[in-house]
């Protein structure tokens, strides 16, 4: 599993102007096909994030993520872990939208995984 952790990592910092932001944001992720479920998303960037996911999901999985405010995103799957999903967005978030985000959830400390 780690390969594929290591793969999310780089992609998620391919533009180091955008580093991961550690949150917390209530929000609803449905896997294609599925139902949707409460969950919470933990980190965010403009091109992915990674989430609580009570359901299993599998790499390459499409699924749709909700934030309070937002229509839906679309994301695929990149790693699933002990209850924690990994996804990267299909379009990447606008900075805009990104930081109206990160200023209406944001706790101190932003990082880059190294």
């Amino acid at each position: 599993m780690q390969g594929t952790q290591d793969r999310y990592q780089i992609a998620a910092q391919e533009d180091r102007c955008a580093p991961r932001t550690k949150l917390t944001i209530p929000a609803q992720l449905r896997a294609s096909g599925g139902r949707g479920f409460q969950s919470v998303v933990h980190d965010l960037s403009i091109s992915g994030f990674s989430a609580a996911s009570i359901n299993r999901m599998h790499e390459g999985q499409v699924c749709w993520l909700s934030l309070p405010g937002l229509e839906s995103l679309q994301a695929q799957v990149v790693w699933w872990d002990n209850c924690m999903v990994g996804c990267a967005f299909m379009e990447m978030l606008s900075p805009i939208v990104h930081d109206n985000i990160l200023q209406r959830y944001t706790n101190p400390g932003t990082y880059r995984p190294g």
